[in-house]
């Protein structure tokens, strides 16, 4: 993929969301590519809204902040509220209905709905949500090659917590298959 990524991803604290940021981050380090990572927290931490602005490109990146999104990954409702009139006309737009039962409004942007908080918990993968729909990313927009997604995955999980990367691709594949 040539093109920019300029990623929102919004939600609950404790979804995820930062992890999933920062895998899509290194994926893009691995291919030698500028990228800034960028967390955001409510007052509440767990429980209170969380999102993470991520950018990937070829060129320096001016400012961390993605104020309008070519990618949104929404894993709650007031997120897909709150960022859905920001996404680019264009852009795409990743609704977890396992969490969100409502669909976007906007017909200038393509939404994949991917039941992923379902997903995860059938498949035994608690928590794992946030990854599944970093899958189905990756399968519509090819971010990078899919050894630096995984090269970004392993940089990720880290090194006390190496268990949980068998979890973590299976995620990822689950998400692309879908």
């Amino acid at each position: 993929m040539s093109k920019d990524l300029n990623l929102l991803l919004a939600g609950f604290g404790g979804q995820g969301l930062l992890f999933a940021g920062k895998v899509v981050a290194y994926a893009g380090l691995m291919e030698g590519r500028e990228i800034s990572w960028l967390p955001s927290y409510g007052p509440e931490m767990r429980g209170g809204t969380a999102n993470c602005s991520v950018c990937v490109s070829d060129a320096p990146i001016g400012s961390p902040l993605v104020l309008n999104p070519n990618v949104l990954v929404a894993m709650n409702l007031p997120s897909l509220k709150k960022f859905e009139n920001d996404v680019e006309p264009g852009g795409i737009i990743l609704v977890d209905t396992g969490m969100i039962d409502a669909k976007v409004e906007r017909t200038d942007v393509k939404v994949f709905y991917v039941p992923a908080t379902t997903m995860a918990e059938a498949n035994g993968l608690r928590g794992l949500a946030n990854i599944i729909l970093i899958g189905k990313l990756f399968k519509e927009l090819a971010f990078c090659s899919p050894e630096s997604l995984d090269a970004g995955l392993k940089k990720s999980v880290p090194a006390k917590k190496a268990e949980l990367l068998d979890s973590n691709r299976k995620a990822l594949k689950l998400g692309m298959d879908f």
